[in-house]
């Protein structure tokens, strides 16, 4: 049996994954200009993963006999990845995306270190994979960052 800390990092991961999926979809719309263009297919190539990553922690939630939280019980964190007001403000969604990506990360090592205190190898290697997968894309939007911020 799952530890009530591994079920309710799922529970959290879960719920960042869609709240990142509603993000990203949302800038890559409102983002405007040609400097944009890169940023907008990035986002739209990731939503795909990041509901991938949201299915299969959804996946393992049911397998512990838990559920994903609902809309209902959904509470939104990612203040820094809304939309700018300024639709040509690419920086601000790359650094949105980073801050993002940032607390994916440190979710993902919270819940491998749960999942092994609690004797759970099956949660500990999904987590390890979506680690690698947070991990690539904060190394991707460094990339844009540093661009953006060398112009």
């Amino acid at each position: 049996m799952a530890s009530d800390r591994v079920i309710d990092l799922l529970r959290e991961a879960y719920a960042d994954e869609i709240e990142t999926v509603m993000n990203y979809q949302t800038n890559a719309i409102v983002l405007d200009g040609v400097r944009a263009e890169e940023i907008k297919e990035s986002l739209k190539t990731d939503i795909q993963e990041e509901l991938g990553h949201a299915e299969a922690l959804g996946q393992r939630l049911k397998q512990l006999d838990a559920r994903p939280p609902g809309s209902a019980e959904f509470t939104a964190r990612q203040d820094s990845l809304q939309p700018p007001e300024d639709s040509t403000d690419v920086l601000a969604v790359i650094e949105g995306v980073l801050e993002a990506e940032e607390g994916a990360i440190d979710t993902y090592r919270d819940l491998i270190d749960a999942a092994e205190e609690a004797d759970d190898p099956v949660t500990e290697d999904l987590a390890v994979t979506l680690l690698s997968d947070e991990e690539a894309h904060r190394t991707e939007f460094r990339g844009f960052q540093k661009e953006y911020r060398s112009e």
